[in-house]
Order: structure tokens, then sequence, then C-alpha cells
């Protein structure tokens, strides 16, 4: 069987431009969790949605959510009370849909704001058309809840079949756009167009920086240390030999890539990407999880492949899965005792799961069905199309529904929804505020990885130090 979403037709990390988006490595390190692994539930917050395949935030942003509707549209929910904006924050519906329904697993697919948004305004969204995917750029109006409705495409390639499309957007702690695109589609890939690295961006992840602003195309570049500029293979590719990489994200605290990739007949993955690595080949269409696929032109199980760290073959009962859905570490502050973990699930069988990982060694697996599936409100999650995270860390889940029953909903502490305040990363010595105590712990570690490293780019710097003055306590 072909493993498709069976859709109905109808980070973020980068430059930290807020402290709010520090939290994780210096905050939660000392809450480590030890014994039993935490329960957790689900609470309800919005719904009413038109199949969502997203949520996100914008950085910085402890106010709002971002929600996709496939057939174009992005929504706002206001955290104060949990209510839906009336008004779309985006509607390219015309563009996306072209009149039609949006079939299978086409239609608007991600969302990845720009690390400069606070003063930019910048957004991208990933969607599908009749033949093409597109990545576009769009800018927010003067009202900070309604986008300005004229984008600019940055990026499109062909794409021969409606299904895996990929569609996961974000900026990584290097401030460039990644993009995951699928294989273009059909079964076992045909084209072999995955392990194809000239002129066939799909299969990929695609790393660019999408910051020229004029009338002339391209409208972005490539970053100088992609693996294939300079040498044969598209300028653009950091990684390739995906089948359909299904939500996708950076552990906000290590710059680690996580990417659950959906399988073809057998197997689902999810593959683990060390911050920085680049040019690894995850080995689609020969391998599928661990097992040669068989197909022809293939090497299987070459040294110079990159396995899974997880892998749950096609079967019932609760380590099966059919379609992976990737989700995130989290590094929240409502519950501690998770810092590390990280959650996924599955579309078809509505498995969900945890682990912990290294980079080394694989711990705490649980199944957390009969935590998450139900809510605390006794409302059922299923069909999870995405997971996504708030400014803060927090995870939530996309449940797809249907044309007026898609919704989100948060994880939570078993015992409850915890409130809890966002440590300020800036008060290096953790005293409440930020003063000549702190400035005096950034100096000393000025000029090497140490503390008062804010932007993680291996000194302490002017940049740095911006960023602790910003925070200064009055």
């Amino acid at each position: 069987m072909t493993c498709t979403k069976h859709w109905k037709n109808p980070m973020s990390l980068g430059r930290i431009t807020t402290l709010a988006a520090l939290t994780a490595s210096m905050a939660l390190a000392s809450f480590a969790s030890a014994g039993a692994v935490p329960p957790v539930a689900t609470k309800r917050i919005a719904t009413g949605f038109n199949y969502p395949t997203f949520v996100t935030h914008a950085p910085g942003d402890t106010s709002r959510l971002f929600v996709l509707e496939k057939r174009g549209v992005i929504k706002i929910i206001n955290l104060a009370d949990n209510t839906v904006l009336a008004t779309p924050f985006l509607n390219i519906d015309p563009i996306v849909t072209g009149g039609t329904s949006v079939s299978d697993e086409q239609g608007l697919l991600g969302l990845a704001f720009h690390p400069d948004y606070d003063t930019n305004g910048y957004f991208f969204v990933y969607y599908t058309t009749a033949s093409a995917n597109v990545v576009s750029r769009y800018q927010v109006s003067s009202d900070p809840n309604v986008a300005l409705t004229t984008g600019q495409v940055i990026i499109s390639w062909t794409d021969p079949f409606i299904n895996h499309n990929g569609g996961w957007m974000d900026f990584g702690p290097d401030g460039y756009l990644y993009i995951g695109t699928g294989d273009g589609g059909s079964a076992n890939d045909p084209g072999n167009r995955a392990q194809t690295i000239t002129s066939m961006k799909l299969g990929k992840m695609l790393r660019i920086i999408p910051d020229v602003v004029d009338s002339v195309a391209p409208h972005y570049t490539n970053p100088s240390d992609n693996p294939f500029v300079g040498i044969t293979g598209d300028d653009e590719i950091w990684f390739y030999g995906l089948r359909n990489p299904w939500r996708n994200s950076f552990d906000r605290a290590t710059g680690d890539l996580w990417i659950g990739d959906v399988g073809q007949n057998a197997i689902e993955e999810i593959n683990f990407v060390p911050a920085g690595q680049k040019g690894l080949n995850f080995g689609w269409r020969c391998m599928e999880g661990m097992s040669c696929t068989g197909l022809t032109g293939c090497t299987c199980n070459d040294n110079a492949l990159t396995d899974p760290i997880k892998t749950h073959a096609h079967a019932a009962g609760t380590n099966g899965g059919f379609c992976i859905t990737g989700g995130y570490v989290y590094r929240g502050c409502a519950y501690p005792e998770l810092d590390g973990t990280y959650f996924y699930a599955d579309y078809s069988s509505n498995n969900v799961w945890s682990l912990k990982y290294d980079g080394r060694t694989l711990s705490d697996f649980t199944v957390r069905n009969s935590q998450i599936t139900p809510s605390i409100e006794g409302f059922t999650v299923n069909q999870i199309a995405s997971f996504g995270e708030d400014a803060n860390g927090e995870i939530y889940i996309v449940d797809h529904g249907s044309a007026t029953a898609g919704a989100i909903f948060k994880i939570i502490p078993d015992a409850g929804e915890a409130t809890c305040v966002v440590p300020n990363p800036a008060d290096l010595d953790n005293d409440g505020d930020v003063d000549a105590a702190d400035l005096s712990i950034l100096l000393g570690a000025w000029g090497s990885t140490g503390p008062g490293d804010f932007d993680n780019d291996g000194d302490v710097d002017a940049a740095d130090l911006s960023v602790l003055l910003g925070a200064w306590t009055f």
C-alpha cells in the first residue's frame, strides 16, 4: 500500500530577535527527567478550522498562534482567551485552489516567519498549484493581525504528481530558510528524483537565503557552505534521499534537526541530524527505513547512507504506523520534567509516541495514546496532521478533522494546565535582574563559547552584548 495522508477535499529558531526564544537550554538544563517517564494530557484550545495543516508562532510573539488551512487561509488564535479572530491573517485561496477543491496532499502546507519579522514583517508560505510547489514571501500590513495579499514567489519547482509534496519550512539557527520537499509522487519514486542532485529539487532538504528584495529573479541566494556549491549538484540542496518529509523541526535548545519521513509500503522513519551537519543522503528510493527496496539502479546498505534513528512497521498495534507525522522536542517551562522529550505521531493509526535521543542512544520510548488522544474535556484527538510550538516552547497538536471540525490541542501536564514564568536568559546569575553582575559574566566569556553566547554562534561578542543590554533591568 502506498502511504498517503488521505486528506479530504475541502523554527522558530534562526537569528535570535527576542529573549523569549532563548529559554530552553539555560532555564531547563537542571530539569532532566529521572525515573518514570512523565505522563501528559491534552487540552483543546480552538476548533472550527477547515482541514488545518500546521500551527506556529511569530518570533517572540507569546500572545498568538497562526493556523494554516489547506485551502489557502491562515487564521490567528488569540492565546489570551483562545478565540479565533474573525478576519484571517492571510487568504490566498484563489492562488492555492484556483477556485476548486484541494485534493489529497495538496494545498497550503508550510509557514515560516522571518527571524527579523518584528522589524521587516516578512513571512513565507509553501503551497501547491496544479503542477508545481511554490514558496512565496508575504508581508504583514499596518494591522498586525492582517497581512498584505500581494506576494512574491521566491522559489518554485515542477511537481509531476499530486502527492508527496513535503511542505515544511523553518529558519534554522543559522538564519537560513530550510525547505523540505517530497519526491514528487506516484509510488516508488519512478524518476529516481530523490537521488538525483542535478536540476531536481524533489526529495530534498533545501537551504536558501530568501532576502533578495528586488524586481529581478531569483529572489534568493544560496549559502556558500551548502554542500554542492562549486561542484556537481544543485546549490540549494542541503540533504537528499527523502521520500516525503512530513513535519520536521529544529530543537530550539541544540539546533539539531528532526525529520519525519513517510514510508512507501513497509516502514515509517524518524531521522535525526546533529546541528550543522550537511550533505547527508537518507537513502530513498534505495532504502525504506533500514530495508532495501530492491528497486533498480540502487546500492543498498551503503555506508554513505544515513540510517533513521527510529522506525515503525506498517502494522496494527501501538508500535505500528502508516503515515508518520514528525513533531518537536519539548523545551517549554510548564512541564520541565519533559525537557528534551521528542513527541511525534502517525496520521493513519492515531498512535502517538515520545522518546529521547542524545545523538548516540535512544531512550524513554513511550506510547502516549491513552494520555494524548482523549483530551481532558473528553474531545477526541485524531488525524494528527502536524505538531507545532508557541514562543515559549509549549507543544500543540493539529487535528486535521474536517471542513468544520479541525482543531488545535495543547500538550499539558497530566495534572492540568500549568502556568509558568519564562525565565530571562540574559539573567545569567538568576537573581531576577539583568544588571552589572550579568554583564561581568558575559564579559568574562568574551570571544569564546560560554555564558552569554545568546545566538549560539560560538563567540560571545557585540551581538550578545546587545541582547543583554536590551534586557537590562532599570
